[in-house]
């Protein structure tokens, strides 16, 4: 075997070898299916990249089709974020599509299934229904009405279709087989009654299509090479082809489904109806709120379209369910962050420094780098004055060897500033410290080629100048999870796992002053501290700043410990 041949995964090998077996290269088309019920997430992003990236790596068009067959779940806002985060990863689809576009094809083909005598109208309830099915193990029984007369199915089905009759009151079932193994196969509903407005038929049709009847025959009728979905569709593939069955002709391509594993994170959940679950119990702020592995989330939060493609990549497609652990997307959002964000400074718990012998009133704009990463950065000034924030922890009154940053007779550097020496402290009448004094040496200055300048001290400092600092809020998020599998435990309640410092809001930071015209996800790392992107409500009165990401994975040391 090739090398090219073994960096293939499982899938692109399954169309090698549909090619080698005489599939016309033309003829290779693929599909993102999404149901428009809930905002697509970091799981999505694995089937997107994976579709869109065949379609890219075989020069094949891309449908986006929207599975929209349940007008009571599914939603307008839901179809355009979904459009938004794909075209923000940077993809393009060939055809917008719609299930719905095929509803009256899709039910023509039902009336003719119930005049082969392969559909039937069942007038019992769901409950009934699923009680005959059986057990794997023991076959179903029969539905007293499976073996009505093809006249009066097609006069109960056109019923069904002008809303003469309630809902939950009649399916049309295909005829199967009751005894089958695979239980989707032991007379499957095709369609149930179901009396709510869709977003794009309004009130014209009072019957919808199922699932897996919808499914196989759009990606039939729009002739899908290739549908590609995850594992837990794997059982529906008998299904997918029975129905195939019905309409394929020798004439046109017949659609093959395969499946692949679903992506899993560590300290999330990927269950939409928990995630919805989490926006409507307001535990978060919304589907894009940063903590939620939303693909709006992630952006919000600061993530690049570039990371999350690069982590699906590395990540791979999986023949079986795994669990990838969510430091490794953290790390390729840090890796290009690093190589793209301008650094700036930021002091979140500020103490005020007085460089006592540095003249009153006095300022100088200091020369800074943007990237050292990215030659074509170029640099920006600073503004340097008599007084300054550092942060608070930044100092003691007394340190041992082993801390290298502010304390008492001991030096520090500014970073791209003076050598400064703390001499003394004022403190309120609690004892906290309000302010650290003290000196500068002039010739000390980064930069100025000095000896003074190029002599070595253990630690280097962020600071702002208090006279021109800028005023913001962050918010430090983390990880919305305290446990690796959060929805794993059968006895617990998957929100009991919920961090409570998930997200910690400081409200009165101080930036320097480049940063006022930052605009809505604009990405920088706050030096010493961590990357940070402008949130999207943010404004030039009111600046918000997103923690992405720490500049280290602070929860490996967590783990390390436990």
């Amino acid at each position: 075997m090739s090398e090219e041949k073994k960096s293939l995964n499982f899938l692109e090998q399954i169309v090698e070898e549909d090619l080698a077996k005489g599939l016309d290269k033309h003829k290779l088309k693929f599909r993102f299916p999404p149901e428009p019920n809930g905002y697509l997430h970091i799981g999505h992003a694995a089937s997107i990249c994976l579709n869109f990236g065949l379609g890219i790596k075989y020069n094949a068009p891309v449908n986006l089709r929207f599975d929209d067959t349940n007008p009571s779940k599914e939603e307008q806002e839901y179809v355009d974020s979904i459009k938004k985060d794909i075209e923000w990863l940077g993809f393009k689809w060939e055809k917008e599509l719609y299930a719905s576009d095929y509803f009256q094809q899709l039910y023509e083909w039902a009336i003719e299934l119930i005049k082969l005598g392969k559909a039937y109208v069942d007038d019992q309830s769901s409950e009934e229904i699923a009680q005959q099915k059986g057990t794997p193990t023991q076959p179903g029984v029969n539905s007293p009405y499976r073996d009505r007369s093809v006249e009066e199915n097609l006069e109960l089905f056109e019923r069904m279709k002008k809303g003469e009759f309630p809902e939950g009151s009649h399916v049309l079932r295909a005829k199967i087989d009751m005894a089958s193994p695979n239980m989707l196969m032991r007379d499957p509903i095709m369609y149930r009654v179901l009396k709510k407005a869709h977003h794009r038929t309004g009130n014209e049709w009072n019957i919808y299509p199922m699932y897996d009847w919808a499914h196989g025959e759009s990606d039939y009728i729009e002739q899908i090479s290739h549908s590609l979905c995850t594992l837990e569709f794997k059982p529906h593939r008998e299904l997918y082809d029975w129905f195939l069955d019905q309409v394929y002709s020798n004439k046109n391509l017949r659609p093959k489904q395969r499946e692949f594993a679903r992506r899993n994170i560590s300290y999330t959940v990927m269950s939409k109806r928990k995630l919805l679950q989490l926006v409507e119990e307001k535990i978060v702020d919304g589907w894009d709120d940063p903590r939620m592995p939303t693909i709006s989330g992630l952006r919000r939060r600061g993530y690049t379209p570039e990371s999350i493609k690069k982590f699906s990549e590395v990540a791979g497609i999986a023949k079986r369910d795994n669990v990838t652990d969510i430091a490794l997307l953290e790390f390729f959002v840090r890796d290009q962050l690093n190589k793209i964000a301008p650094r700036v400074m930021a002091v979140l718990d500020p103490v005020k420094v007085i460089i006592t012998n540095y003249p009153k009133g006095k300022e100088e704009w200091l020369e800074a780098e943007n990237n050292p990463e990215d030659e074509n950065a170029g640099s920006r000034q600073v503004p340097f004055s008599r007084e300054l924030y550092i942060e608070r922890e930044d100092f003691k009154e007394e340190a041992n060897k082993k801390f290298f940053r502010l304390s008492l007779g001991n030096e520090v550097r500014l970073k791209n500033a003076y050598i400064i020496k703390a001499e003394s402290v004022a403190k309120d009448a609690n004892g906290t410290i309000t302010e650290i004094h003290c000196t500068y040496d002039p010739l000390s200055k980064s930069g100025s080629g000095t000896e003074e300048s190029k002599r070595k001290v253990k630690g280097t400092l962020h600071w702002v100048s208090i006279q021109h600092a800028v005023k913001a809020e962050v918010r430090l998020y983390d990880r919305l999870f305290l446990d690796e599998a959060p929805d794993g435990h059968k006895d617990k309640d998957f929100k009991e796992f919920i961090n409570p410092n998930s997200l910690i809001v400081i409200e009165n930071a101080y930036l320097e002053p480049s940063l006022q015209t930052a605009k809505p996800l604009d990405k920088f790392q706050f030096q010493r501290l961590g990357y940070f992107c402008v949130d999207t409500n943010s404004t030039s009165d009111k600046l918000i700043f997103n923690r992405t990401v720490p500049l280290r994975d602070t929860w490996a040391k967590i783990e390390q410990k436990n």
